[in-house]
């Protein structure tokens, strides 16, 4: 089969969870340009190690075709351009399209007449052709879908599963014309062994994204509602889940906190839009508000029971297990669990915080967390085990309560363990 755009070389922009494994699987039988920012980052990559985790030592040397820069000028050898930048809400919880603008910058300046240039990073509906598209005009003074032209094809990176790899999971796609979006459909598919879907129009496609989350975080938000619901009734939680989830069609969603760069912020690129168009969103804004909250709720729950134990809350030893997003992944953003921790230390607590999965220097980066490398046993008035790291499952409730001293509470927050073996769960 003949490759689509034939030999092109690619460059992908953004060598994050998302940038990387596309550039590694491209890169096993075409020429690509992984370019970041981060000049640490590409020195990594070129010594055969990820920080992410998510491409290996082989596979980043089975990649043969991968050349690491980030020199930005090398873009001009490339004609297809591949962007996966971050896209964060800010402190108001409204997109920040700050890394994708400056991706956008770095790319018009490269492009040149028949190139094509493919989004990858989550947007609102729209956001391509009326954010970016102007963008990349105005730099390369070239004129969209007559002198270049632009596609969306919706990440899919879940980070830390090993079983649902890129090549895996299908892919959307789309172009700004029905014969480039056919084109770069057939790019795809070199390398997504799972199929590919070809969406009507890049805003289809946008859209697509932003709501797979979205019902997501709904579900997510409905099972902690009942939670809450379900705690003040002292029924087990986990208990009901089980015996409804005996009937077939019941979806099997848990109660927990909602963080990592997709399900805790997608909602609001969509709510952004849906706000500018004058529709104010009830429901996903709902569901948004309940799961933020879910944070400063668990420490609550914690310090309600050390009160009722009359343990002193402020100056209390607390110990939080975990501060990557999701388990057995050295995730940092946007998790979740820094609301438990901040509210804790409201209250006046000495919260120490491990998690072997994440590196200390990033952690204090973005959140002032100092790290606790080696617990002291038989320290804590009260254990949080927040995300369930396979290290943590193997020390058994007993390792984990071995941290406490006498007496102390220990909270269960991902029911790792046996609902007889932890003083709370959610």
């Amino acid at each position: 089969m003949q490759k689509a755009f034939e030999d092109r070389v690619i460059a992908v922009i953004g060598l994050g969870y998302v940038g990387l494994p596309l550039a590694v699987e491209f890169g096993k039988s075409r020429p690509v340009i992984g370019f970041d920012i981060q000049s640490s980052r590409i020195s990594d990559l070129t010594n055969g190690h990820d920080v992410t985790l998510e491409a290996s030592r082989d596979e980043l040397s089975s990649a043969e075709h991968i050349r690491f820069t980030d020199d930005a000028s090398e873009l001009n050898a490339a004609s297809i351009f591949i962007v996966t930048v971050p896209t964060p809400i800010d402190s108001h919880k409204r997109p920040d399209l700050t890394p994708l603008i400056k991706a956008s910058e770095t790319v018009g300046a490269a492009l040149k007449p028949g190139d094509v240039v493919v989004y990858e990073s989550t947007v609102y509906p729209g956001a391509t052709e009326e954010v970016c598209v102007p963008i990349l005009e105005r730099i390369s003074g070239l004129r969209f879908n007559q002198d270049f032209f632009a596609g969306y094809s919706p990440e899919r990176i879940n980070p830390g599963d090993k079983k649902h790899r890129l090549p895996d999971i299908k892919k959307v796609t789309s172009g700004s014309t029905p014969e480039m979006a056919k084109a770069i459909d057939a790019l795809y598919g070199e390398i997504i062994k799972a199929g590919t879907h070809l969406a009507p129009s890049i805003r289809v496609a946008e859209a697509a994204k932003v709501i797979e989350n979205t019902q997501r975080d709904l579900n997510i938000a409905l099972i902690n509602e009942l939670a809450l619901i379900f705690n003040r009734m002292q029924i087990d939680t986990q208990a009901v889940l089980e015996a409804a989830g005996t009937k077939w069609n019941f979806l099997p969603f848990r109660p927990g906190l909602v963080g990592g760069h997709c399900i805790g912020v997608d909602p609001y690129y969509l709510t952004h839009k849906a706000e500018e168009i004058g529709y104010h969103p009830e429901i996903i804004l709902a569901g948004r508000r309940l799961n933020d909250g879910m944070g400063a709720y668990v420490a609550g729950q914690l310090v309600k029971a050390m009160m009722k134990q009359k343990v002193q809350v402020n100056g209390a030893r607390v110990l939080v297990l975990g501060l990557a997003f999701k388990e057995n992944c050295p995730d940092l953003r946007n998790t979740r669990v820094i609301d438990v921790i901040r509210e804790l230390e409201d209250f006046g607590a000495v919260v120490d915080v491990c998690d072997p999965w994440v590196d200390a220097a990033e952690a204090k980066h973005e959140y002032g967390v100092t790290m606790v490398t080696s617990p002291e046993t038989g320290t804590y008035d009260g254990i949080v085990l927040a995300v369930a790291h396979d290290d943590f499952r193997e020390l058994g409730a007993t390792g984990v309560r071995a941290y406490g001293r006498a007496p102390h509470l220990f909270y269960d927050l991902k029911h790792v363990f046996s609902r007889d073996e932890a003083d709370l769960r959610l």
